[in-house]
């Protein structure tokens, strides 16, 4: 007969550690997605101009994320500065996911045709006006799939964040496989929760995306 020491308040101890997970995405989508907006906007309009914008981007989409979290965590330390380990998640998370961002949005702005733009351009549409009400909508579509891509990759790299001392989804199983000593069955918990919460994320996506296709 299976018998566990898997208690409710355990359930509860990992919905908790799931919900500190959501919100570690919510905010560095965040910041990810209002930098990306406008940096992805430079580096397509001013593209020899920002090159070394581009570089620098390029760091923080080679190096592995969890060196980035011992260094940011590491460099708060020396500065002296009293930001929770909360808070470095969030910019370290946030910094990571503006620099793919940057590179969704500009593919997406470029992906518009230049006819179309010169077109609205020649109907009396200032820069600004067809940047607002022509290119950044249908950039936006082009863009959104890689963007959800984006926003479930970080759902999962929160993972990292234990490595500076925060209780999300991992790290509290991990309490509980220590206490209880039942790695697969907790294992499996938590898996089924990263999986239920990528799910409706997915699926809210993809019905946004299937409103636009239909307003077409």
């Amino acid at each position: 007969m299976f018998s566990t020491s898997f208690t409710g308040n355990d359930l509860l101890f990992l919905l908790r550690g799931a919900w500190v997970t959501l919100e570690l995405t919510v905010a560095s989508m965040l910041i990810g997605t209002l930098a990306g907006v406008l940096l992805g906007w430079l580096r397509a309009s001013l593209p020899r101009a920002t090159l070394p914008l581009g570089w620098f981007l390029d760091v923080f989409r080679s190096v592995p994320l969890l060196i980035q979290f011992v260094l940011f965590n590491a460099l708060k330390s020396i500065a002296g500065l009293n930001w929770s380990a909360f808070s470095i998640g969030c910019l370290v998370l946030g910094v990571y996911a503006a620099a793919f961002c940057t590179e969704i949005i500009r593919s997406g702005i470029l992906a518009v045709p230049p006819s179309l733009r010169r077109a609205s351009r020649s109907l009396g549409l200032s820069y600004w006006q067809d940047l607002r009400y022509v290119v950044l909508p249908l950039a936006a579509r082009v863009a959104f799939p890689g963007w959800l891509n984006l926003a479930l990759g970080v759902m999962k790299d929160t993972a990292l964040v234990m490595w500076i001392g925060i209780i999300e989804l991992l790290r509290a199983s991990q309490t509980i496989v220590t206490r209880i000593q039942e790695p697969l069955l907790v294992l499996c918990i938590a898996g089924a929760i990263y999986y239920l919460m990528s799910w409706v994320v997915a699926r809210l996506g993809a019905r946004l995306e299937k409103r636009w296709q239909e307003n077409d």
